[in-house]
């Protein structure tokens, strides 16, 4: 039985954030190997992974395949494009990126292509790139409706395999984006949080709990401005320069690897020590001498 996303929960559209901060020249110079990353919310347990995978090699076998998450919370597109968000600029230009975490399979939602910030992303249009349109315009778009690129028969329950992977694969091998479909000028976007600064404090919000329970924050490193307190949860933090500057179990926040404020506790779990989660309020300022 193919993975079948059934249910979906719907976000507030907003406007994305800006692209990657560092642009590249797109290239896909002829025998270069490719780079296709793959996202998923599969798990490893069933197949389907590597049925996505055997699908991509038997049309371009000279591709490198690398894992990015098959541990995305089942039809959780928002943390599925965070995890991209934090990968995607560690990656060569030209670089593809297949993203099937899709719980609008088989129903009206479209398929798309995206290049963007010098490499090419291929999945569902339900949010999932949301951190690489940004409002300046500097991607483009094409609906992914061609069906020379897609398995004979497609199965509802299964376009990872039967749709975005021989997609992905055509891309790597340098098809033109233009033969994938028409022009989409008004791909999905998520509401993507953001800090906001109101009088001396910092506003923020935590977007995503880390396989250690740290929290990770919408607040960034470069909208502290000096604060060095972070009020959550009725209690007040002091910021720290890493994890081994917390007592052991204390809690404190830091700025993570992803550049982005998150709660941590050392060698404990943050979420489980504060009973917090996803949409819990975070706020940063400097700290009051008494």
């Amino acid at each position: 039985m193919a993975p079948s996303h059934a249910s979906s929960r719907k976000r507030q559209v907003a406007p994305a954030k800006p692209a990657l901060e560092r642009r590249r020249v797109m290239t896909r110079e002829a025998g270069i190997a490719r780079i296709i990353t793959l996202t998923t919310d599969f798990g490893l347990r069933d197949p389907w992974v590597g049925v996505i995978k055997g699908v991509i090699l038997g049309i371009a076998p000279e591709v490198r395949l690398v894992d990015i998450s098959h541990d995305i919370a089942p039809h959780d597109v928002f943390e599925a494009a965070l995890a991209l968000e934090a990968a995607v600029p560690f990656f060569p230009a030209g670089a593809v990126h297949l993203a099937v975490v899709d719980p609008g399979v088989g129903s009206s939602r479209r398929a798309m292509i995206v290049a963007a910030a010098g490499q090419w992303f291929v999945g569902p249009d339900n949010g999932v790139f949301t951190p690489f349109l940004d409002d300046a315009g500097s991607w483009r778009a094409v609906e992914l409706s061609a069906t020379w690129c897609r398995a004979a028969e497609v199965s509802q329950t299964f376009h990872g395999r039967d749709v975005f992977a021989p997609a992905a694969a055509h891309v790597a091998r340098a098809a033109a984006l233009e033969r994938f479909g028409p022009e989409l000028r008004d791909p999905v976007r998520l509401r993507w949080p953001v800090a906001l600064r109101r009088g001396g404090a910092l506003h923020g919000e935590v977007v995503h709990l880390d396989r250690f329970g740290n929290l990770i924050t919408s607040i960034r490193a470069t909208d502290l401005s000096g604060d060095d307190v972070v009020d959550v949860s009725g209690r007040e933090l002091r910021i720290v320069r890493t994890y081994s500057d917390l007592p052991p179990g204390a809690t404190g926040g830091l700025i993570g690897s992803g550049g982005r404020l998150e709660i941590s506790a050392r060698e404990q779990s943050a979420a489980r020590s504060l009973g917090i989660g996803r949409g819990a309020t975070v706020t940063t300022r400097r700290h009051r001498e008494t």
